[in-house]
């Protein structure tokens, strides 16, 4: 072994009390990530202090629609998790393990499988079966629960969701223009996503994180939570009686208007994925939790109460997305010079490669480029043109030069707050909770990736 027990507990010690002392709140830390982008594009990209500061502003408002995705991810999910009728099975599945590292190991690999299903549905569902198993077990650390729940996330792009490998198997001129003329033909799912070099490493990688989490909990000094702030949104139900009732309280409590609604939703997810062929993405999610909340709960004027109350939890995504829009506009705006800092960033990595090293390169790059733009579509605006374009004069497979800009894109996400905010505000935990545990994830994940980069490309 690398390292004994006791070597081993105080590694998590010391990663638990470096993010606890160093980690400031997530708001601060897109504040400062804001000044280190703008204080290092300067001097690279020979950008003007007021270049920065119009791109910033520029970008300030370019995701507006995401964060509006994922607070109705966020709301939408925990309304559906406080249905009745989900709240009994999952709680019957948090009485599954009998041990705690047992309920450690099952929630990283329920929250693993899920995100590699689908990122949306798999963040939810992960920290809301963590929430359940907190409830009946009191043997159970509570920060490392949820970190766990957070953990498989680290799968997300290298799975069935992962925007690159499915903006790669698009076909159309935009995906000529985007490489800059390096990929002419899309690249088919069976060449990134379901290659087997991506399915062994997302294989290690589950494996990992959940040894690694299990052998994290604590033999003694376990943190729990009272369950009281753990108890979920029960609806306000308002019996009134049937002789007594107005027009339009019957309209408040008519099931027949959640079905119909359900049903419109439904029969447009059938059209547009299997009539038109489209895959699932983030509005589709959203679409499921919406139907299925509002069939699960009992009448629409419940499904109302139950989704107010799920708002609360948004008020750090509404905040934060702003401010990473504009640290994207920072990396990516192009000045008078000509080129922007991620373009310098990834050309550096271009001129250290070779055939082999080069997707290993590639995957730091997009893992560093991560910490400023925790955006699929960001990494893809900044790195495709070049990147693809270099791993071909290598000879370096496009798939494979796609998927190590998602698993990049995917690694660091384990010590990077902004995809952690849903989570976190339904566990009702702050940032630095949990990301000294996920930080020896990354440690773990990293030996495993590293791995799967260089033997994919030998």
């Amino acid at each position: 072994m690398i390292f004994s027990g006791n070597k081993w507990s105080q590694m998590i010690k010391f990663c638990v009390r470096l993010v606890q002392r160093w980690l400031p709140e997530p708001f601060i830390f897109a504040i400062l990530l804001t000044f280190v982008a703008a204080l290092v594009a300067m001097p690279l990209c020979h950008q003007s202090p007021l270049e920065v500061v119009e791109h910033w502003g520029d970008g300030v408002w370019n995701l507006l629609e995401f964060a509006m995705q994922m607070a109705l991810v966020l709301v939408c999910g925990s309304t559906l998790a406080a249905a009745p009728v989900i709240k009994r099975g999952i709680n019957a599945m948090a009485r599954l393990p009998q041990s705690a590292p047992a309920a450690i190991a099952l929630v990283t690999v329920v929250s693993a499988i899920s995100c590699w299903i689908n990122w949306g549905f798999g963040l939810i569902v992960g920290v809301v079966f963590a929430k359940a198993i907190a409830r009946q077990r009191s043997d159970v650390d509570y920060r490392l629960l949820i970190a766990s729940a957070y953990s498989g996330f680290v799968v997300w792009h290298a799975g069935t969701s992962g925007s690159i490998p499915l903006t790669m198997a698009t076909p159309g001129e935009s995906l000529a223009m985007a490489t800059d003329g390096a990929l002419t033909s899309p690249v088919p799912m069976s060449q990134t996503i379901f290659d087997w070099h991506n399915l062994v490493t997302v294989l290690f990688v589950i494996m990992g994180i959940t040894v690694a989490n299990t052998l994290m909990h604590p033999k003694q000094g376990v943190l729990t939570i009272d369950p009281a702030l753990l108890k979920d949104n029960d609806n306000i139900v308002t019996e009134v009686s049937s002789t007594t009732k107005t027009p339009a309280q019957r309209l408040e409590q008519s099931r027949l208007l959640s079905w119909l609604v359900a049903l419109m939703l439904v029969a447009y997810l059938v059209i547009h994925l299997a009539v038109n062929d489209a895959s699932l993405d983030i509005g589709g999610v959203i679409m499921i939790f919406l139907a299925l909340g509002l069939v699960l709960h009992r009448t629409p004027v419940d499904y109302v109460h139950a989704f107010g109350k799920a708002t609360t939890g948004a008020a750090g995504i509404i905040l934060q997305f702003p401010f990473y829009a504009g640290i994207m506009g920072i990396v990516t705006g192009v000045g008078v010079s000509g080129i922007s800092l991620g373009g310098v960033m990834a050309n550096a990595c271009i001129q250290v490669s070779n055939s082999v090293t080069y997707p290993l390169l590639t995957f730091l790059c997009a893992a560093v480029l991560n910490l400023f733009v925790p955006s699929g579509g960001g990494h893809w605006a900044v790195q495709a043109p070049i990147m693809f374009t270099a791993g071909a004069n290598l000879g370096v497979d496009p798939g494979l030069t796609g998927m190590a800009i998602s698993w990049g894109d995917a690694w660091t996400n384990l010590i990077q707050p902004f995809w952690a905010l849903p989570a976190l505000a339904i566990a009702r935990l702050d940032a630095k909770d949990i990301m000294g545990y996920c930080l020896i994830d990354l440690l773990v994940t990293g030996v495993i990736i590293c791995a799967g980069m260089l033997l994919w490309a030998m």
